[in-house]
């Protein structure tokens, strides 16, 4: 089955100028100087201590390349490449108008391209098929399943850092920790018992940690409730059994596969 979602309020910037290449490499964990014409890669802009500030979509389009964001934080995002922007030759152009991505599993939906023009079949955020399966994904929404006090290689990003790209703000501690092994949470995908809604910043708990980890979004699946969460490293082992509101939660690896 495939679900059309829509982006049409995502934040959206094209990006031109001479130093397009370099600025957006040295600013983002996205290998922007790898992209092929009509590429796009996930990422993140991160503070130099490597918490992430945003998430981002980069798509690489003839002699530009479009950055995509979700909407709460499409005004954040500007600001900080405008910031960075200051010795650079890039300008920022807003795109808007209608578009929208095509998800047909939860690996793809990291892999789908945000498609300009309308599609009659998108579906908003709220939508319980879109939601299902962006959980599934581990598809993260800033301010709930990630934010400034995050790594990235604490979520589904860490599929996408190339730890062979060079310098970007942000860079030295995200290489230290990938060097070292030593990450202390992990987002994981969670399939608990019972079809009630889990509140959240619900506690996570294990028989050997009582506070294992905290669940940041979820969704009613049926006679169950899937969730993802943060878990501590010693019971994030994918196929472990935790427990959320007294209900029994299997751990899954992001994507679900």
């Amino acid at each position: 089955m495939t679900v059309v979602v829509d982006r049409s309020a995502w934040g959206r910037l094209k990006v031109t100028g001479r130093d397009r290449v370099r600025f957006l490499q040295g600013l983002t964990t996205v290998n922007v100087e790898a992209l092929a014409d009509g590429a796009h890669g996930w990422g993140a802009i991160l503070n130099p201590k490597g918490r992430v500030l945003s998430v981002i979509d980069i798509a690489h389009i003839g002699d530009a390349f479009l950055i995509a964001c979700e909407a709460s934080i499409a005004d954040k995002t500007r600001t900080i490449l405008e910031r960075y922007a200051v010795m650079d030759d890039v300008t920022f152009e807003p795109i808007t108008g209608p578009a929208h991505q095509e998800w047909t599993d939860p690996v793809d939906v990291w892999r789908a391209p945000i498609v300009e023009g309308a599609n009659d079949a998108s579906r908003a955020d709220t939508d319980p098929q879109v939601e299902r399966l962006r959980i599934l994904a581990g598809f993260l929404r800033y301010g709930a399943d990630v934010d400034e006090d995050h790594f990235p290689f604490e979520t589904p990003l860490a599929q996408f850092l190339d730890y062979g790209k060079g310098c970007y703000v942000g860079q030295e501690p995200v290489f230290r920790v990938h060097a070292q092994g030593n990450s202390a949470r992990m987002l994981r995908g969670l399939r608990v018992s019972g079809s009630e809604p889990l509140a959240a910043a619900e506690k996570i708990k294990h028989a050997a940690k009582d506070n294992a980890g905290v669940v940041t979004s979820s969704v009613v699946d049926g006679d169950a409730t899937l969730a993802l969460g943060y878990l501590h490293r010693t019971v994030w082992e994918p196929g472990g059994s935790v427990e959320i509101a007294g209900r029994t939660a299997t751990v899954h690896e992001l994507p679900w596969t």
